[in-house]
């Protein structure tokens, strides 16, 4: 993509952020570690193209209502606790096309239906993941 084309489109106030980065793939798109983290870092904290709350809302809250998986549109008792705690001024994607897997700086904590799966930036090996059926999707 056009890098001019990408500023154009994460202004828009319809724009939900995601990646379609594939997880198995041997050599993976960096867009699959780097996607959020660069959002956040450099479109947010470097070019001041939209607000913090306003791209973790399109990250988070937004996606969930259009995908309509209202238990992961907000944190509140019931909910699952997916989160994740990093720093705005440290927050940096890592991955290159030469290592596509290069973790992300400035993430201090990722928790998983609640359960703590980076801890320090380190992993804990707990993976409490599971794959989400949308209502109303074939299974």
């Amino acid at each position: 993509m056009h890098e001019d084309d990408v500023r154009r489109v994460l202004q828009h106030p319809s724009c939900v952020i995601g990646s379609d980065g594939l997880p198995n793939d041997t050599h993976p798109h960096p867009r699959l570690w780097g996607t959020f983290p660069r959002v956040l870092g450099h479109y947010v904290r470097d070019e001041g193209l939209l607000s913090l709350q306003t791209a973790i809302h399109r990250m988070t809250g937004l996606s969930a209502l259009i995908f309509r998986i209202p238990e992961r549109e907000s944190i509140c008792p019931g909910a699952f606790a997916d989160l994740v705690v990093f720093d705005p001024d440290e927050i940096l994607d890592n991955a290159t096309y030469e290592k596509p897997s290069e973790p992300a700086t400035g993430i201090d904590y990722v928790l998983v239906n609640g359960r703590c799966v980076l801890q320090k930036g380190k992993e804990t090996g707990i993976r409490p993941g599971r794959f989400i059926v949308r209502p109303g999707s074939p299974d």
